[in-house]
């Protein structure tokens, strides 16, 4: 079979430069329209269309993907033909008349104070991932940053004698001042739990897993999902829920919408208004409770 898979990932690793999390993201989306061609009884990429597709497209709107996810996938597969004419090896490439479907924008959600506090309560042990989690769920909420810098965190991005953390990309890096509240979470995890962890005294990764390794998105959400599930929150709950969460609360004392950008790393404005939203909806839904 001819899908060349390969020779684009390492297109990908040595000319893109793209990061580990980004590269297999592209990869898997690759592989998932490769699986969908077998199922056609196609084995060659060069015998794809315009057509196969649309279909595939059409293919995962049916099974109500979203529209930001399809679009996404658009993406990847337009960088995999792209890659595929450079080479030579088809002569058409079959998305470039294709538009996604519209993404309608969906409003997030967040947590009520009362919840978010319920949810960073639920790891009560002492033993190391209870500690680790308790640091992570802390950490997150007290700084709004985004999951992916707070698994991307190393050991120097952290200061926990003055109390900061360094994140995003070298144009847009930020320096954000973390509580003495939550530095006692932090400072607890590094003395009793990733010491305990870590076998490989090179590895810079400030939070780990149970292997010693860097913690992953999955492991994250797996540690979101657990602890919701304790804590008996009947809301959908995901990784970035409490970055929302934080960027709610900052509202509801007062914080002016810039400042809340800034500390969210937003380029546009824009993008932080949808917390007005949130906010406003939040507001509407208690209003319309029922009094017990």
């Amino acid at each position: 079979m001819s899908f060349y898979m390969d020779a684009y990932a390492s297109y990908l690793k040595s000319e893109r430069n793209l990061s580990t999390n980004t590269l297999e993201s592209y990869l898997c989306d690759i592989r998932q329209y490769i699986d969908f061609l077998k199922s056609k009884k196609i084995s060659d990429v060069r015998h794809s269309s315009n057509a196969i597709v649309l279909s595939y497209l059409l293919h995962l709107e049916k099974a109500d993907m979203a529209p930001a996810t399809i679009h996404r996938k658009l993406s990847s597969l337009r960088s995999y033909y792209h890659y595929l004419l450079l080479q030579r090896l088809i002569h058409d490439n079959p998305t470039s008349d294709l538009n996604p479907p519209k993404s309608k924008r969906k409003i997030p959600s967040a947590l009520t104070l009362d919840e978010a506090r319920l949810l960073l309560n639920q790891p009560r042990s002492k033993d190391f991932k209870s500690l680790r989690d308790k640091a992570m769920l802390e950490l997150l909420y007290a700084t709004g940053i985004r999951v992916s810098e707070l698994i991307s965190l190393n050991l120097e991005n952290v200061n926990t004698e003055v109390g900061w953390l360094r994140c995003g990309q070298a144009s847009r890096e930020r320096v954000i001042p973390i509580s003495d509240s939550v530095l006692q979470f932090l400072k607890k995890y590094l003395k009793n739990a990733r010491n305990t962890l870590v076998h490989d005294r090179n590895e810079r990764a400030f939070f780990v897993n149970t292997h010693g390794k860097r913690m992953t998105r999955q492991g994250f959400w797996k540690i979101i999902k657990k602890y919701k599930e304790s804590a008996q929150i009947d809301k959908e709950i995901t990784p970035h829920t409490l970055r929302h969460s934080f960027a709610v609360h900052l509202m509801d004392n007062g914080v002016d919408i810039r400042s809340i950008q800034e500390m969210l790393g937003h380029s546009d404005i824009s993008t932080t208004q949808v917390y007005n939203q949130i906010q406003s909806e939040m507001k509407k839904n208690t209003c319309t409770k029922p009094r017990p």
